[in-house]
C-alpha cells in the first residue's frame, strides 16, 4: 500500500468513526433490570446465511476484534460497565438455533442467554438487541434461526415463489440453454426445458421450512428460552443474505420477486400480518454496481416500491458500515462490521416501529 492509498484509507476509517460509533455511543448503558414478564415478549426473527450467523471476532488485542474496538478505540461504550466487564441485558434474551435442512433436522441450540458478550464470535444480533431493548419496557427476544451457504432462490425459497424459465449456460458444456428453475417444494434446482426433472434429496425451500420450524419450536417452548415469560408477539423480521444468489444468474434475476414473497410468507407463517421487515445489503456492494450483487442490492431497495409493504420495510446500505472484505470472506471477521450493520438494522427497525 503506497502513501497516498494509506492516507485515503485513514480518511475513510476516520469517517466511519465519526458516523457510526459516535451515533452508537448515544445508546444508554443497560440498567441491568429485568423486564415485566407479565407483558407479552416482543419477538424478532433473524434469518439469512453466514453473514447473519456472524463471524465478528471478540477476543484479541488486534484491530478488528471487539475487545480492541471497545477497550482501545472506545467504541460501543454500552457494551462494558465502569469496571470494563461486558454488560448483560436482563430485558433482552438472545437465542440462536441452527440446523441443516427441513423440519425433521435436529436443531442445535447455539445461544440461549440474556444479551451479553462471550468469547467467540458475534453477528448483527448485538446491535439489534441493544436498540430494541432500549425501545421497549416489555421483554424482548432476539431469535436467530439460520445456517450458512444458503440461497434465497433455492434453499430458502419461500412459499409463493413459482417456477420460471431462464436462459443460462450449461455448467458442463458451456452452451446456452433454456432452464426451468424450481418453484417452492420442487426439485432439483433447475432442469433443461422440455426434460423430466429428476428429484434429489433436497427441494426448493427446504431450508426455509426448517428454519421456520426451528424458530416455532422455540416459541412453542417459550419458558425454556425466556424463563418466566407467559406469552409473545412476533413484531419484526431481520434478513442479511444474498451472497450465494449472486453466483447463479437465475437466482439473481428473481431476487426481488422472492424477497417480496419472503416477507409475505414470514408474516403468514408467524401469524404476524403487520410485522416489520429489515434487510441489509452485502457490505462490499456499492450502489450503482451492475454486478450480480449490485442487482441484488437494487432488489432489496425495491421493496419500498410495493404499496402493500410501504412503511413496513427498510433496507440498510451496509457498504459505508463495512470495514473491508466481502460477504464470502465474512468481512475478515471484523467485529466492527457486524456491530455497525447490526446497529444500522436495529435503528431501522426502531424507526419503522415508531
Amino acid at each position: 500500500m503506497n502513501g497516498f492509498t494509506k492516507f485515503l484509507a485513514g480518511i475513510f476509517s476516520l469517517l466511519l468513526l465519526l458516523v457510526t460509533p459516535l451515533q452508537a455511543s448515544d445508546l444508554p448503558d443497560p440498567d441491568g433490570k429485568p423486564a415485566d414478564l407479565s407483558k407479552p415478549v416482543k419477538v424478532f426473527i433473524l434469518m439469512g446465511q453466514s453473514n447473519m450467523l456472524g463471524a465478528g471476532k471478540v477476543n484479541g488485542e488486534k484491530d478488528g476484534t471487539l475487545e480492541y474496538a471497545v477497550h482501545k478505540e472506545n467504541l460501543y461504550p454500552f457494551l462494558i460497565d465502569d469496571s470494563g466487564n461486558w454488560t448483560e441485558r436482563k430485558d433482552v434474551r438472545n437465542v440462536f438455533v441452527m440446523g441443516s435442512g427441513g423440519p425433521d433436522s435436529k436443531p442445535r441450540v447455539r445461544k440461549n442467554e440474556f444479551m451479553t458478550i462471550k468469547g467467540g464470535k458475534i453477528g448483527p444480533e448485538i446491535g439489534i438487541g441493544h436498540h430494541l431493548g432500549n425501545l421497549y419496557e416489555q421483554p424482548v427476544l432476539i431469535l436467530k434461526s439460520c445456517i450458512g451457504n444458503r440461497s434465497l432462490g433455492w434453499d430458502l425459497l419461500p412459499p409463493g415463489s413459482k417456477s420460471f424459465e431462464f436462459d443460462a449456460k450449461d455448467k458442463q458444456t458451456k452452451e446456452m440453454k433454456t432452464w426451468t428453475y424450481a418453484g417452492y417444494k420442487q426439485s432439483p434446482n433447475r432442469w433443461e426445458k422440455g426434460t423430466t426433472p429428476k428429484k434429489i434429496g433436497w427441494y426448493a425451500g427446504m431450508q426455509y421450512d426448517g428454519d421456520i420450524a426451528r424458530a416455532k419450536q422455540v416459541l412453542e417452548n417459550l419458558n425454556d428460552y425466556y424463563p418466566g415469560a407467559e406469552s409473545y408477539e412476533v413484531v419484526g423480521f431481520f434478513w442479511w443474505q444474498g451472497d450465494k444468489d449472486r453466483y447463479d444468474p437465475g437466482h439473481t434475476s428473481r431476487y426481488e420477486t422472492n424477497l417480496v414473497n419472503l416477507v409475505n410468507a414470514l408474516r403468514k407463517d408467524f401469524n404476524a400480518p403487520e410485522a416489520k421487515f429489515v434487510c441489509a445489503t452485502l457490505g462490499q456492494t456499492k450502489k450503482g454496481s451492475q454486478s450480480p450483487d449490485g442487482r441484488i442490492l437494487d432488489a432489496m431497495f425495491a421493496l419500498e416500491n410495493y404499496p402493500e409493504l410501504k412503511g413496513d420495510t427498510a433496507t440498510v446500505y451496509s457498504h459505508p458500515l463495512s470495514l473491508g472484505g466481502a460477504s464470502n470472506s465474512h468481512y475478515g471477521g471484523n467485529a466492527k462490521t457486524y456491530m455497525n450493520v447490526g446497529l444500522g438494522m436495529g435503528e431501522a427497525m426502531v424507526d419503522l416501529l415508531k
